[in-house]
């Protein structure tokens, strides 16, 4: 029990008992000399020496207490959490003697571990390995042939620019989804028992889930479990649209199967980052006007999965609002309502746990026009701001800006306050986060759901 008390607390605790102890030995001491006088007396001057004791010492120690925890125990604590954020988060903080002047040359000993590992991590070899994987993602994006990777329960493990094409038809592009989701997987079972060890390539006919004529595409084995899916799109099935990177996760080959949320690792969770722009801040009488997503996946932000839509009011955005966010009643003139890009959302974020700042917010205005929608927004749900109290503690600001300074992340003045820009940028925060939060031993959804509601005098918890 002592072990999930903070340092701080522990302290405090620490100097309330000598308080109490002290008091304890005056009184002891007192009662010792009354017993011990030859002649019976008065027990009035005992008692106020005994108060007068009382109130000078228990005033004392908390003078001790407060210079104590100014000087020792705070810097204790931020040292700490540089260390965290350097070890865990990637976060160059600057550690100054000022940053703990009375513990000696422990700040500047830490500064000296943290450049040093610093130092060993950002070598040549980092650089040109970045460089070749940008290299690769170019030429493979420009192969004329959709590709998709499967692993062993036939999840989407990777994906090309052309087989985003395919795959929209049956929905929204997104890593370890099923197959099924998108083709009907007759043709596909039918081919997997054709290939033998004799046999590493058939050709097949991939049909949409919708209505539609079966694309010509060829199936072969992975060594080590799942398949690769070709089709040349030069067949004149598939037209190739704007550039797209291609997508992939190659942790994802060895994923395990869905089990019960609380029970699922965080590094295991598939997570969509969210933010909405409205036409005031009222749940029950404003109304979303924007709606961007993106996608983290193994603790990274899958790159190319991205949602950003405007959204048609049917009422007058008020000028009070434009001049926060920018978005006037021109914007969205011609864009759908929050039927449609509900609906559309609710796709793009199957299977995965909703991720917010200030969250009561969006998913209570996605959850007051669940009728327009026709869904039911039952996902797990994180909130950031509680993400952070259960890292730094509830004294510290939890505003996505102080978040974002905290952990060295930029957003483009362009971006933000748009929806699109402060999801990124809560994305960076929580994909920063999430290895801090493991290292204070939150390892599943159940730990942390467990933790931030600890934290709900500061934002209500949404997981039922």
């Amino acid at each position: 029990m002592g072990m999930r008390l903070n340092l701080r607390l522990r302290i405090f605790l620490f100097f309330c008992l000598l308080a109490i102890a002290g008091l304890a030995l005056a009184a002891g001491a007192m009662a010792f000399g009354w017993f011990r006088a030859p002649d019976v007396r008065p027990t009035g001057p005992f008692l106020t020496a005994f108060v007068v004791f009382g109130f000078l010492n228990t005033g004392l120690i908390l003078v001790v207490w407060l210079l104590f925890d100014e000087h020792v125990a705070k810097p204790i604590n931020r040292l700490s959490a540089h260390l965290r954020l350097r070890a865990h988060a990637g976060v160059d903080c600057d550690v100054t003697p000022d940053t703990a002047q009375y513990l000696g040359d422990l700040a500047p000993a830490v500064d000296a571990l943290a450049q040093t590992v610093k130092t060993a991590g950002s070598g040549d070899d980092t650089k040109q390995l970045s460089d070749d994987h940008a290299r690769l993602v170019a030429l493979l994006s420009e192969i004329p042939i959709a590709t998709i990777l499967l692993n062993a329960a036939d999840e989407i493990i990777l994906y090309d620019g052309q087989a985003a094409a395919l795959l929209s038809a049956g929905g929204t592009p997104c890593l370890k989804a099923p197959l099924a989701e998108y083709f009907d997987l007759s043709g596909f079972a039918e081919a997997k028992s054709r290939l033998s060890a004799k046999t590493d390539c058939v050709s097949f006919a991939l049909h949409a889930s919708a209505q539609g004529a079966g694309q010509n595409a060829k199936l072969k084995a992975l060594e080590g479990g799942g398949h690769m899916i070709c089709v040349d799109v030069e067949t004149g099935a598939v037209a190739r649209t704007e550039p797209r990177p291609l997508v992939f996760d190659f942790d994802l080959i060895n994923a395990a199967g869905t089990t019960e949320v609380s029970t699922t690792p965080l590094s295991e969770l598939c997570y969509v980052v969210f933010d909405t722009e409205t036409t005031g801040l009222s749940v029950e009488q404003d109304h979303i006007i924007q709606l961007g997503a993106v996608r983290v996946l193994n603790g990274r932000r899958v790159p190319g999965e991205v949602m950003d839509a405007y959204v048609n009011p049917g009422r007058p955005i008020p000028l009070s609002s434009t001049k926060i966010h920018g978005i006037a009643d021109a914007d969205v003139a011609d864009a759908t309502d929050i039927g449609a890009v509900g609906r559309a959302f609710y796709d793009f974020a199957r299977d995965a746990v909703l991720v917010a700042h200030n969250a009561p917010f969006d998913i209570g205005l996605l959850r007051a026009a669940e009728a327009q929608m026709g869904v039911k927004w039952n996902h797990p749900v994180l909130d950031t701001v509680l993400l952070s109290a259960a890292v730094f503690g509830t004294t510290q600001e939890h505003s996505l800006d102080a978040l974002c300074d905290r952990l060295s992340i930029t957003i483009p003045v362009q971006d933000r306050h748009t929806a699109l820009g402060d999801a990124k940028a809560t994305a960076e925060v929580l994909v920063k986060l999430l290895p801090l939060l493991e290292a204070r031993g939150f390892v599943t959804f159940g730990d942390l759901i467990a933790e931030t509601r600890r934290h709900s005098r500061l934002l209500e918890d949404l997981n039922a």
